[in-house]
């Protein structure tokens, strides 16, 4: 048995990635919302995959900054019952966040789908004009839909709070009764259902993107540019991968939490780099965020070699006199 001190320098430890993999998140993110916002504000054309990708980076921030508030009052002595009771309102508000990013990312994935996908039936067409021309309402119906869902898990964290009577537990033990099977209920049945949008939009948009990519080939035209479907489809599975580890990395730490009252802090660490990952080969994928990144780049890179040639030349003025 680790003693409480030794828990201690576990967290601490565990506090320094989770605050590098902050600050990459908030730079990755806070860059993704700032050209799509700059852009929105110059009047430029903004399109329904901005509208997402902005709100997605909006979610993926919050919840980094709640897992690592959380982490960092976990290295923090709580002995009153009032420290404790703060601790499941800090999960309700990263259960909003995560949720949020779960809905997200698949109606991005969806709104992908109704712009390439080269599908002419008419529920298709329907579809595609009542969702793309709509999609800032869908991310407007995100915010009820995940304050509904994490005040249920807020909700059933507080019942099972309240029908403990100890509250010296350690934070590694923190639960208060662990979780109840309820919550794992919720958490599978609410989760569930914007994995299984994306996943029949993502196989959708793939198996299209194939059979015309295939089409193309047998053409023999020698003069037609794969290499742009080839790269959508290298996202689109880059994405598919990054989704359901996502959604299984988070449904093994409730189901591990609920067996052995342990919270996998490490775990969460690495579920909330996966975002900032997602987040960058978005950026590499994007024309306009890649050329962007790169004007940054260069500023950053002349900045420092500007600087760096005027203390040259102040040195040699100091040496000449």
């Amino acid at each position: 048995m680790a003693s409480e001190g030794d828990t201690d320098v576990q967290y601490l430890g565990l506090l320094v990635p989770a605050l590098i993999t902050l600050t990459a998140g908030l730079l990755i993110h806070s860059f993704i919302i700032g050209v799509n916002v700059t852009d929105w504000w110059k009047g430029r054309s903004v399109t329904p995959v901005d509208h997402v990708v902005t709100s997605l980076g909006i979610s993926r921030m919050g919840a980094q900054s709640v897992n690592t508030l959380f982490l960092f009052m976990a290295t923090l002595p709580l002995s009153s019952p009032d420290s404790y009771a703060s601790l499941p309102i800090i999960g309700s508000v990263y259960d909003f966040f995560t949720y949020a990013n779960f809905c997200l990312t698949s109606l991005l994935s969806i709104v992908f789908c109704l712009k390439i996908s080269s599908s002419h039936t008419r529920l298709f067409l329907y579809l595609k004009g009542m969702i793309i021309h709509r999609t800032v309402y869908f991310i407007v119906d995100v915010v009820p839909l995940s304050a509904l869902n994490s005040f249920i898990l807020f909700m059933l964290s507080i019942t099972d709070m309240n029908s403990s009577v100890t509250y010296n537990r350690t934070i590694a033990n923190l639960s208060i009764d662990c979780i109840c099977i309820k919550y794992i209920y919720n958490y599978t049945a609410v989760a569930s259902f914007p994995l299984l949008f994306y996943c029949i939009s993502s196989v959708l948009l793939f198996s299209s993107l194939y059979q015309h990519t295939a089409k193309m080939k047998m053409s023999s035209n020698l003069s037609i540019n794969l290499e742009t479907y080839y790269s959508v489809m290298k996202f689109v599975s880059f994405t598919f991968i990054y989704n359901t580890v996502f959604f299984v990395g988070h449904f093994l730490g409730v189901f591990y939490y609920f067996f052995y009252c342990i919270d996998l802090t490490w775990l969460r660490i690495v579920l909330d780099f996966l975002p900032v990952l997602h987040s960058s080969y978005l950026i590499y994928r994007t024309a306009k965020l890649r050329s962007q990144m790169s004007k940054v780049l260069q500023n950053v890179v002349d900045f420092f070699f500007q600087r760096k040639d005027t203390e040259t030349g102040e040195n040699i003025e100091v040496v000449a006199q």
